[in-house]
């Protein structure tokens, strides 16, 4: 908690007791409100300007529903920051996104009020729905509130969900919340008419009465009802000479509003409390409300890290001289290879900042491509880049990749297409926790036919496999590397190619045989050279786990009875998993042991802390080692 009081805040834990308010207050509420996420986020780091921009949305939805019993779904839960400090974890929101503190996006598992899981993007209304039907088929008498936005408009999962509500008894509502970064409708002065008269309680009581009569009369069955509803959505795209997708799928439309006035957003919530079938609430809001550095420049204040509340000054170290980060050098090379190879192009998934690729698009505007929240989508079109000749490089975060594992297999791998899938933030990524870490990808991606599947262990090899990746008939090639820096300041050297499927020893021994797989292999290394000679351990750096370096494998094989594999995945499926296959299938039975995460969702925290937590630190190598 701030150190400042605040006269409406300090009274409220629950939305119970926001509810004793005034309607006249929470304009005031909604001001301390934003000043205590801004002092508290300015020194415990973490998403920012998303959250500062649905604070009078926030308030006004538990202002107008019985929460927790009424449910709000919130979709990319990094806006949800005013939801948490009004649902009992003010206190306690200073451990936020820490080791055993507070949750960085909403759970279930951490509060009642939190209805559902939301640290990826566009399921709100699916999981709305579900829950809308679910309070139908009860007899439960329970409103439910989808709230969409940051982005999340763009993800097919959002229009199967709208596809759906447009077909089944519901009466969900959803609010999109549009920062301008997804939706910017422009709205005529009839249709802004049509929509003051849509949203006006005497019409809509008016409206519900004339459909009882018919009703009763017999008049209005479900395929009338529909008909009636077209009718009325034809007359406004008429009227207001534009087109409305969400009224063309029969769900109505209400906006757009200002979603930065909260007794305007209370009046519209009351409203459309009343109405009965689905419904969207468009509301505009500012990225960044209320804090001007934030206002300017969204991007940046997104995750900001800490910074001086009253001057806007960001605290940023100077890492001149320190190596830099992956993405960084993925960023760079891209560009190095791109001025050689014409055929190269980049795309992401709404992440061009954080996976450095904005460095492409600002240096060759039309040659890389953010697609928005779209992962299968992303991965889809660069296969078809790919079958007509290009070369693309489409970087995702590992974890969201989860998003697109059918387009991988069904549309990359079984053509086996030239392209190059970037996996940035594989393994543990820290305080964004379970939700985010890149912990799957290795067991889920290495029974797919046609992979070539890598993992550099430093900046000089990530280099190196992208120039790999992008020469002819290397079919579909995957790199995964972390997030954070690597370990050469000195990290543009020269790029040559790498034999596919070809691991190499790092360090010779007799006794004990150490098998790494990407950069945690660093670890292994500063574990050896920390370590008296009294054992004799051999360490190979495997580099593919798609093919496997059968040939060293077998070596390993033939000398070594005790052998560790060490990861940054799940050890279910992953590498170790592959090299004890192959050494089973070939008749060797060392005693193996897997280092890797363990069969569960590792929580947030620092990475270091989440290693000694998974057994992955220096002092867990260390003991397995010297056991």
């Amino acid at each position: 908690m701030g150190e400042n009081s605040f006269e409406l805040l300090d009274k409220i834990k629950y939305p119970e007791d926001l509810r004793k308010l005034d309607v006249e207050q929470l304009p005031q509420l909604c001001q301390e409100l934003r000043q205590d996420i801004i002092e508290e986020v300015s020194v415990n780091p973490g998403h920012f300007a998303s959250s500062l921009g649905v604070v009078e949305l926030t308030v006004a939805l538990h202002y107008v529903y019985n929460t927790p019993e009424d449910r709000i779904v919130w979709d990319v839960g990094h806006q949800a920051y005013a939801h948490k400090l009004l649902t009992g974890r003010r206190e306690q929101f200073f451990t936020n996104r820490k080791l055993g503190g507070i949750r960085p996006f909403p759970t279930p598992l951490e509060s009642h009020f939190d209805t559902f899981a939301c640290g990826h993007a566009s399921n709100s209304i699916s999981a709305a729905l579900g829950m809308a039907v679910a309070a139908k088929l009860k007899g439960e008498q329970r409103h439910v509130v989808a709230v969409i936005g940051d982005g999340a408009m763009s993800g097919g999962l959002a229009f199967e969900g709208l596809n759906n509500a447009s077909s089944t008894n519901n009466d969900l509502l959803i609010v999109l919340n549009d920062n301008d970064m997804s939706i910017d409708r422009a709205v005529g002065g009839m249709e802004k008419y049509l929509l003051n008269l849509d949203t006006n309680e005497t019409y809509n009581r008016l409206r519900f009465k004339a459909a009882q009569w018919l009703h009763a009369k017999g008049w209005l069955d479900d395929d009338r009802k529909k008909g009636i509803l077209r009718l009325n959505n034809a007359l406004k795209s008429a009227l207001s000479h534009q087109q409305n997708i969400f009224e063309g799928m029969n769900i109505r439309y209400f906006g757009p509003f200002d979603g930065n006035d909260v007794t305007e957003v209370v009046k519209k919530l009351k409203q459309l409390k009343l109405l009965r079938g689905p419904k969207l609430l468009h509301l505009h809001t500012i990225k960044g409300k209320g804090y001007k550095p934030a206002e300017e420049s969204a991007t940046i204040w997104h995750a900001p890290g800490k910074f001086n509340p009253a001057t806007g000054e960001r605290h940023v170290s100077n890492n001149t001289g320190e190596p830099p980060r992956y993405q960084d050098v993925f960023g760079e090379t891209l560009v190095e290879l791109a001025q050689a190879n014409p055929k190269i192009v980049g795309v992401t998934p709404a992440m061009p900042t954080g996976c450095s690729l904005n460095i492409m698009m600002k240096a060759m505007p039309n040659r890389a491509f953010d697609v928005g929240i779209a992962e299968g989508h992303a991965v889809t079109f660069s296969a078809g880049m790919a079958k007509d000749g290009l070369m693309p490089f489409c970087n995702i975060y590992s974890s969201f990749s989860q998003r697109a594992y059918d387009n991988i297999i069904h549309d990359a791998a079984l053509l086996n297409l030239p392209m190059v899938l970037c996996l940035d933030r594989a393994g543990l990524v820290g305080e964004d926790g379970p939700t985010h870490h890149g912990a799957f990808d290795i067991a889920a991606l290495r029974a797919v036919p046609n992979l070539t599947i890598a993992s550099p262990m430093d900046e000089h090899e990530l280099r190196n496999l992208m120039y790999t990746a992008q020469l002819p008939n290397k079919g579909t090639f995957v790199i995964r590397y972390p997030r954070g820096n690597g370990v050469h300041a000195e990290w543009r050297t020269p790029m040559k190619e790498v034999a596919v499927g070809t691991g190499r020893c790092l360090r010779e021994g007799t006794e004990l045989a150490i098998i790494s797989f990407g950069p945690i292999g660093n670890e292994v290394v500063k574990v050896l050279d920390e370590m008296p000679t009294t054992k004799s351990v051999a360490h190979y750096d495997l580099r593919f786990v798609k093919p496997l370096d059968e040939n060293m494998i077998q070596e390993i094989g033939n000398r070594f009875k005790k052998i560790i594999t060490i990861e940054d995945g799940v050890r279910n499926g992953g590498m170790g998993s592959a090299v004890l296959e192959w050494l089973n299938d070939h008749k060797f039975y060392p005693q193996m042991i897997r280092m890797g995460l363990p069969d569960a969702f590792v929580e947030h925290g620092s990475v270091a802390q989440l290693r000694q937590l998974v057994g992955l630190d220096a002092d867990s190598i260390r003991k397995e080692i010297e056991a």
